[in-house]
């Protein structure tokens, strides 16, 4: 007697399975270049079980076959990603703090940029405490404008007309 099996396709649930993978992903930043892939899955394995790691290479140019300096590192589950991310956010290895958040984190974070005003104080607390790290490109150059033109503004009211007594000199 034969069982019908569903076919894979309706198996498969590209939503959910995208966002069960994206949820136990993490993107691994600020790595130094002598770091290796074994290396990093040696550091990020006590946290849980790594089912994939995605070592990024340059694969053109003066770089190629150097690292790029990140990768990406999914766990079986979601709840031993935000250990590992926990843990090793930050974390000194060979020198530099490693930068770790979920890869679905990078999506969200393209709102970070409404939080910078035109030059007032909540801008410029946010660019001092904000980890740069995870703020987007746009908000990054909005936060750098901004302490410029303060500065710039600093400047000008520092600046007073010079009076010189060599004219009353002569």
């Amino acid at each position: 007697m034969l069982h019908s099996l569903p076919s894979p396709v309706a198996c498969m649930d590209p939503i959910n399975s995208l966002d069960d993978k994206s949820e136990s992903r993490l993107y691994v930043g600020n790595l130094d270049l002598r770091i290796s892939e074994a290396a990093l899955i040696k550091m990020f394995s006590p946290y849980g079980k790594i089912v994939a790691e995605d070592f990024l290479w340059h694969t053109r140019g003066p770089k190629r076959g150097e690292p790029r300096g990140y990768a990406f590192v999914q766990f079986s589950t979601k709840e031993e990603a935000v250990l590992a991310k926990e843990k090793m956010h930050g974390k000194l290895v060979c020198g530099r703090p490693l930068v770790v958040r979920l890869a679905s984190e990078k999506y969200f974070m393209e709102g970070a940029e409404s939080s910078f005003g035109a030059g007032g104080e909540t801008s410029k607390s946010n660019f001092v405490s904000g980890s740069s790290a995870q703020m987007s490109k746009t908000a990054k150059i909005a936060a750098i404008k901004n302490k410029l033109k303060a500065m710039e503004e600093e400047n000008q009211n520092s600046k007073r007309p010079k009076t010189t007594d060599k004219l009353s000199d002569s």
